[in-house]
């Protein structure tokens, strides 16, 4: 079943992608009550904001199955913007009143680019836990990627997060550590792509009450939750919504600041992501960028290797969003199951039956 992009603000690439009968007015198409609601809160930055987009809408796309899935999309205050990634917010994206002054199933958050050392001073920071604060009372469950589950922890429970010596960067096997509805018939081991340079650490969240459900040798945590108040927050320090090109352009971004002079040192190839042929070529070209560090160097980079990347983690980033979508159906059927009606003698109770 297609999503349903609210407010008739589809972004362009989705349209185009989905063609013209995939993208349909909600009053034309399905009553309200009968969907789950999601609002997405995209922060990333300028150059990976409609990117963002559409893997979060491809994912969702692909787990939803026969759930109709709501989404509208929002953004944060605060998060700097360029003249063009402000007129895409214009164009199809919704402002935080849009969550004070409606219902929502569910919210996405995602990370950004760090500014600064301590996120309690970012821009955005006040606007960021205002949201965090709305989720714990007003959703089933809310779910942060990456830079915003370190913020959710910082917030709730002060756990700060550590930085690492090298950037976590690349395709890392994780084993369940928890049997937990979001990993229901999720394999053993499931596989998720990371790209951070922070982490929080086990010990912290265990003892602030954080259960982990999965986790890497090699990354560290890798998938938490913990109840707050109404709502489930569930935390991705890795990126399970990522297309198997992402890391590639990361990775092609990171050589570019250091042939600018924009970073030190040169960055460290993404582990478990390239094939043995890629990873030679990608090594001769880095052995030219460090004997003659000039950007022009760039024009030269390594064509066609995105034909040989493959999205190994897709299917365990299908199954543990559906079955997030299906927790957030359940608790939408739940609230809904003795839901007052105004009939001809007052209120009255109606029952629902829920579906798992």
């Amino acid at each position: 079943m297609p999503l349903i992009i609210e407010g008739g603000r589809v972004p362009t690439r989705w349209a185009e992608k989905k063609r013209s009968g995939a993208v349909v007015a909600i009053d034309r198409y399905i009553k309200r009550r009968e969907c789950v609601s999601i609002a997405l809160i995209n922060n990333m930055p300028d150059a990976a904001l409609e990117d963002t987009e559409l893997q979060f809408f491809n994912l969702l796309d692909i787990a939803s199955g026969d759930v109709p899935v709501l989404i509208k999309l929002c953004s944060l205050t605060g998060v700097p913007r360029t003249e063009r990634g402000q007129r895409h917010l214009n164009d199809f994206y919704f402002g935080l009143d849009e969550l004070w002054n409606n219902r929502f199933n569910g919210v996405i958050v995602t990370g950004t680019e760090p500014r600064q050392p301590d996120l309690r001073q970012e821009l955005y920071w006040a606007h960021l836990t205002n949201v965090l604060d709305w989720a714990e009372r007003n959703t089933a469950s809310t779910v942060l990627s990456c830079l915003a589950a370190h913020a959710g922890v910082l917030h709730s429970d002060g756990i700060r997060r550590h930085r690492l010596p090298d950037k976590q960067f690349g395709v890392f096997e994780s084993a369940k550590t928890s049997e937990h509805l979001l990993t229901r018939q999720a394999p053993p081991l499931v596989r998720f792509p990371h790209s951070r340079w922070n982490e929080v650490q086990e010990n912290a969240l265990t003892a602030c009450g954080y259960e982990v459900l999965t986790k890497s040798y090699q990354a560290g945590v890798d998938v938490f939750v913990k109840q707050k108040k109404k709502s489930l927050f569930v935390h991705f320090q890795g990126h399970p919504e990522y297309k198997a090109e992402t890391l590639l352009k990361e990775y092609r971004r990171d050589i570019k600041r250091f042939l600018r002079g924009e970073r030190d040192t040169y960055p460290t190839m993404p582990q478990g992501y390239f094939d043995e042929s890629a990873v030679k070529v990608l090594a001769e070209f880095q052995r030219t960028a460090l004997s003659d560090r000039r950007e022009e160097h760039l024009a030269s980079f390594p064509e066609g290797l995105e034909k040989t990347l493959q999205n190994t983690w897709q299917s365990s980033a299908t199954c543990i969003y559906r079955n997030w979508l299906q927790y957030v159906l359940a608790k939408k059927a739940e609230e809904s199951a003795f839901a007052p009606v105004t009939g001809s003698y007052g209120p009255i109770e109606r029952k629902r039956s829920a579906v798992l």
